[in-house]
């Protein structure tokens, strides 16, 4: 004879049981998607590192193996190859500003007028900007000084990956528009604002990995390092401030992070 204390043992194992399953099931999930990405990550490395460098390469032996006579022809290869080394240099430098802030790298934390920074940074940007005529501009007249509290140098490599990239994907004659506002009691959010091109829903979940390119073919003709993004997001968490994008296909995007305040 079977006891009622013996359906509810059973039911507990059964329960135990799937839960179990379910665990092992999440897990190996997991485990899955992470060699996904591995197995596209590495691809991607190769082929970003590929690309520029066979392009030099092809140059370079052109230059070697014909008798170029044309010093306009010669010059141009050679400003062709140099170019591809140049991107390959940047892919390089910034994997390895990516694995050292993974590892842990110091922050030197210093006090400093944020907004004297991004006017340096619109100054660095200026040509750039002037060859698509887009305007760089704050959203305000800041007549005051608003200090934080941050790796000056860190934060200057997050405000010229934003504005350059939304001077590479905004439209000719647009602006790219910065503001500095209170976020918090001790945080200010500072936001990068375009009327470019804009990102599709989709794509936002994986804009900040590493080489995500949200159309490949532009993302190439603009040329860098497909690390840009993924480099803000490092720099910004290793500051343990938050990140946020806002985008609508077609009418823009706003980047923002928050940075701590002198209070």
């Amino acid at each position: 004879m079977v006891h009622q204390e013996d359906y509810t043992d059973l039911d507990a194992l059964f329960l135990e049981i799937e839960k179990v399953i379910e665990k092992k099931h999440k897990e190996i999930t997991k485990l899955h998607n992470r060699e996904d990405f591995r197995k596209e990550f590495i691809g991607n490395v190769s082929h970003e590192l590929k690309t520029p460098l066979f392009t030099a390469q092809g140059y370079i032996l052109t230059l070697l193996d014909d008798d170029i006579s044309d010093k306009k022809l010669h010059k141009q290869y050679l400003n062709k190859a140099a170019q591809s080394i140049e991107r390959l240099d940047f892919i390089i430098k910034d994997l390895d500003m990516i694995s050292k802030l993974e590892s842990g790298m110091d922050l030197n934390y210093e006090v400093f007028n944020i907004i004297k920074l991004i006017n340096d940074v619109f100054d660095m940007l200026e040509i750039k900007a002037r060859k698509k005529n887009i305007q760089l501009t704050f959203d305000r007249i800041y007549d005051f000084p608003l200090f934080v509290r941050a790796d000056m140098k860190r934060i200057e490599q997050v405000l010229i990956n934003l504005i350059s990239n939304s001077i590479n994907y905004g439209k000719t004659d647009g602006t790219t528009t910065v503001s500095v506002r209170n976020y918090l009691k001790d945080q200010f959010i500072i936001k990068v604002k375009d009327n470019g091109i804009g990102i599709d829903k989709k794509d936002l979940p994986r804009l900040f990995e590493r080489f995500y390119r949200v159309d490949k073919s532009r993302s190439r003709k603009h040329g860098g390092s497909g690390l840009g993004l993924s480099i803000v997001k490092h720099i910004v968490e290793a500051h343990k401030q938050q990140i946020f994008v806002d985008s609508v296909k077609g009418s823009g995007s706003t980047f923002s992070f928050t940075l701590r305040k002198l209070v």
